[in-house]
């Protein structure tokens, strides 16, 4: 897996060699000799992932670093911080400003690339999902991890050691919900049915190989974007390597200093809000791309995505397939007489009594204006007729309310109804009903017409 990486550092020295160590691995390198360099080509959209020394003058990494993920165009970039500063509180500043991690001068190239390869992985999901979101077109601006707050999330803590457990749980306690388990399986399943924002694993689980845990957790559906920090042992580092290549978010070892603990914890917490707000962004741009907003039924575009895909399971079933067209008769009037704050009104009533006819299964879309389509499988064309008739006599019988149930208008509609036959696409079944509405609104109006 490839990335752009942005190294930075006053030292020319220093920048040649994490540059022909990272290109020795294929990576694609930019180097910058300061924080303000740095930080545009950052907010150019020039790199995937920044190695940042700390000590530099004029803006220390600390600053670039604050600057960065203070930025909507920047705080997704990953950080890790390249630092002679080895003591917890240098770390823990780091956090604070919104560093990934830590590389310690001298560099440890297996540790370095593990880490790079590990960001990659997860800057290229954020990649995905900011740039879906972005192409729907139809979303809110998109969120900035700056305004993710990271305030009492839900830990979960697979650790099997007492007095392990209790120093996390003491630690965090102002921090997160921390569940403990000490069964690897019963975490796994609690990490699957439970919305947690951070699964805490040590390394030093008895009987169990704690990475078996942090694999299965990468390999659930259900459990694929849980942030997972492992806590070991200093001699655990080969494994810790590991954990990076098999997913793991971060890292933290033994002894464990309190506030790097909560500024590691807070971080994997933001992250995942951030990800997961890029989802739902996702998910509501795909529903207001599908969806008509005025009557909550889906619109134009889904029926054209869907009906053939329902035609074709007809087919491969040999089951019937009908298609019925509701045309609101002179709808047009009803907005030049009461203005369109009512004619909404009736279009809203109209799809709420479709509603109380469709059964699950049953695809119901408004077009556009006045027209609204129900296709129905399963079901043939004198039954559909049926099912129209009924329909139109409900719509006919009682009046629809209006300027907040004050007033109410008698509307009628308009049915045209055709079955699915051999070699028709959803485009010909379309035309079948709609000649067959055209007959209806030739022959009077309100009345159901069936195709030939």
């Amino acid at each position: 897996m490839t990335a752009r990486i942005l190294v930075v550092d006053d030292i020319e020295a220093n920048r040649r060699l994490l540059e022909a160590r990272l290109n020795a691995e294929y990576y694609e390198v930019i180097t910058a000799s300061n924080g303000p360099e740095a930080i545009e080509i950052c907010e150019e959209g020039h790199c995937d992932i920044v190695l940042l020394d700390v000590m530099m003058p004029e803006m220390d990494g600390f600053e670039v670093c604050r600057r960065l993920k203070s930025s909507a165009l920047t705080s997704h970039l990953p950080v890790v911080m390249v630092t002679s500063l080895d003591q917890p509180t240098d770390r823990v500043r780091g956090l604070e400003a919104g560093a990934d991690d830590f590389v310690t001068k001298p560099i440890d190239e297996v540790h370095l690339l593990a880490r790079v390869r590990s960001l990659a992985r997860l800057k290229m999901v954020v990649d995905e999902l900011r740039l879906r979101a972005e192409g729907t077109g139809m979303a809110a601006p998109l969120i900035s991890l700056a305004g993710v707050e990271a305030m009492r999330g839900r830990v979960l803590l697979a650790d099997d050691r007492q007095s392990s457990y209790d120093r996390i749980v003491k630690a965090l306690s102002t921090t997160a919900n921390v569940t403990v388990e000490a069964n690897p399986q019963e975490a796994l399943f609690k990490a699957a049915e439970t919305d947690y924002d951070v699964l805490v694993v040590s390394l030093g689980l008895v009987g169990f190989d704690a990475l078996r845990l942090c694999a299965q957790v990468r390999a659930l559906e259900r459990t694929r974007n849980l942030p997972v920090l492992v806590v070991a042992d200093l001699e655990d580092r080969p494994r810790v390597l590991r954990g990076l290549e098999l997913g793991v978010n971060d890292w933290l070892s033994r002894p464990l200093d309190r506030n790097e603990l909560i500024a590691r914890v807070r971080t994997q917490i933001r992250l995942k809000r951030y990800a997961d707000g890029l989802r739902d962004q996702v998910t509501q741009s795909i529903e207001l791309a599908l969806v008509d907003q005025l009557t909550g039924l889906n619109n134009r575009r889904y029926l054209d995505n869907h009906l053939n895909v329902l035609i074709e399971a007809s087919r491969l079933r040999r089951s019937p397939l009908a298609l019925c067209i509701f045309d609101i008769d002179h709808f047009k009037r009803v907005n030049d007489t009461y203005g369109h704050d009512v004619g909404d009104e009736v279009l809203q009533g109209f799809a709420k009594r479709l509603k109380n006819i469709v059964r699950d299964g049953d695809m119901l879309c408004r077009l556009g204006g006045e027209e609204f389509v129900m296709a129905m499988p399963g079901v043939n064309l004198t039954v559909a007729t049926r099912i129209a008739e009924r329909a139109r006599l409900a719509i006919e019988n009682e009046p629809f309310p209006i300027r907040d149930g004050k007033d109410s208008l008698s509307i009628t509609a308009s049915i045209g109804v055709a079955a699915y036959g051999a070699n028709k696409t959803g485009m010909e079944l379309y035309h079948a009903a709609d000649q067959a509405l055209y007959r209806a609104k030739s022959e009077g109006r309100n009345r159901v017409a069936a195709a030939a």
